[in-house]
């Protein structure tokens, strides 16, 4: 599994926090962006990026590789990771 794995995530969020965790118990390496810690132009430019994948902008969204997941869907996790 190469793919690139994004999360686009809250710093408060419950769902975020347990898929960063599966992420990390599963040695992925990810980038994220908690996005309530974001300001201004930086943090408007995100929101678009996340509404081009996700138009609900709901949280945890998570691009592995060209694959979408909106949720903890631990399952689906799993399954684009192929683990």
């Amino acid at each position: 599994m190469n793919d690139p794995v994004k999360m686009y995530s809250l710093s408060t969020c419950s769902h975020c926090k347990a898929a960063k965790q599966l992420l990390e118990q599963c040695s992925v390496q990810y980038d994220y962006t908690d996005v309530d810690r974001l300001q201004g132009e930086e943090r408007a430019a995100i929101l678009e990026e996340i509404k081009d994948l996700n138009p609900k902008c709901s949280f945890p969204t998570i691009k592995i590789g060209d694959q979408v997941i909106v949720g903890y869907k631990e399952k689906e996790i799993k399954e684009a990771l192929e683990l």
